[in-house]
């Protein structure tokens, strides 16, 4: 299966709609996303993962490498509305809270302090 991007701007926050199966052949499409709009200027991106049906420890070491990038940057990562599969994946691997995951995409770019775990 292959991976679509898609980018939205939403004041300050570039929504970063993603769909397929992210993992080891699909992953660089995606970092090429996120370099771009880091080139950009681009630093607070929220990650819609609601179509996502899969992701592997590539996928993950993707978002923690932008989450990295925006830190140094002055900006934020958040993760929204991951399937149960990929959730079930950030909470065993610890990266649910470093990641900041929200249940919607609208939470995640309002910020809302709700966890997709609760």
């Amino acid at each position: 299966m292959s991976l679509t991007v898609h980018t939205e701007q939403r004041g300050d926050v570039v929504v970063v709609a993603v769909a397929g199966e992210l993992d080891m052949a699909t992953a660089p499409q995606l970092q090429d996303q996120i370099t771009d709009l880091l080139d950009k200027g681009r630093s607070r991106l929220v990650f819609d993962l609601s179509e996502v049906s899969f992701c592997d420890s590539t996928g993950l070491s993707v978002f923690v490498r932008a989450k990295n990038s925006c830190d140094e940057a002055g900006g934020v990562v958040r993760l929204a509305a991951p399937q149960r599969g990929v959730l079930r994946i950030l909470e065993v691997s610890g990266l649910v809270e470093v990641l900041h995951t929200y249940p919607t995409v609208d939470q995640a770019v309002a910020g809302d302090p709700t966890p997709a775990s609760s």
